[in-house]
């Protein structure tokens, strides 16, 4: 019986298996390139239309976060800063009327928004999926820094997504939310540190009387920790937060409504 198919159908299970697995592929990359939020990447560092450098302005020069983001113990987004904003520095006519470098290449952008009255298309870098609810104000207000979530951006020349916000990290901080808390008036300073602050010969009575709490709270059985010269950052950091979680009567909560409701 003469053969029903020639000799080249031999290779027709190679080209199908070779063309299945063409398409997979397509459509992984595809869905990793246009379905997945990349702001969601460590390491995610787009172009800006103009190359701020948090590094002079937040570590050199000193200012304050709420400088360019002035909703953010406000509201619950951190807002992006207008034209405006960094026309109050860099705008001809600004600063004693010579304006910080207002002809410098860097700053075309600005002088487009500027002349045109429309906005400088920032590129956002920390952005939350839409599924997750977070306000900005609920945590800086309640003592939680900047630096917990953004990290040392006061010496980041080029803003880059260095932590990664999952679920993860959230619950970490909301389980345990004595690991981030500090005085609300040093929410804003990325270099404060609890050994430092309770170290300060000015703060004496402060770690005095943080001791003596802890040492009741020992005795009661409940959660403490004992500080001296030798505790590490990390006992100082926890056992002033214990204080400011319980003083300030903070409960974070890990239901599932929280973030997304």
């Amino acid at each position: 019986m003469a053969n029903l198919f020639p000799s080249s159908a031999n290779f027709l299970p190679f080209k199908i298996a070779i063309c299945i697995g063409t398409a997979v592929a397509g459509v992984a990359l595809a869905v990793s390139y246009y379905a997945t939020d990349k702001t969601l990447a460590v390491g995610y560092q787009p172009d800006q239309p103009i190359p701020y450098d948090h590094a002079l302005h937040a570590g050199v020069v000193g200012m304050d976060c709420r400088h360019c983001h002035s909703f953010v113990d406000k509201s619950g987004h951190a807002n992006l800063p207008s034209a405006n904003v960094c026309a109050n520095c860099h705008a001809a006519g600004a600063a004693n009327n010579v304006g910080v470098k207002h002809n410098s290449p860097k700053l075309k952008a600005l002088r487009d928004a500027l002349e045109s009255g429309k906005p400088i298309r920032w590129v956002k870098v920390w952005d939350s999926p839409d599924y997750v609810k977070f306000d900005h104000s609920a945590h800086v207000n309640r003592g939680v820094s900047c630096f917990s979530c953004h990290g040392d951006m006061h010496k980041t020349r080029v803003v880059y997504k260095s932590k990664a916000h999952t679920m993860a990290f959230c619950l970490d901080c909301h389980r345990n939310p004595e690991k981030h808390l500090r005085p609300v008036e040093y929410v804003y300073d990325l270099d404060w540190t609890a050994k430092v602050y309770l170290t300060k010969p000015e703060n004496e009575k402060m770690l005095e009387k943080l001791n003596t709490w802890h040492e009741k709270r020992a005795a009661e059985g409940k959660q403490s920790v004992a500080l001296t010269e030798r505790s590490s950052p990390s006992s100082f950091q926890k056992s002033l937060g214990i204080y400011l979680k319980e003083s300030h009567h903070i409960n974070a909560k890990v239901s599932c409504q929280t973030c997304h409701n």
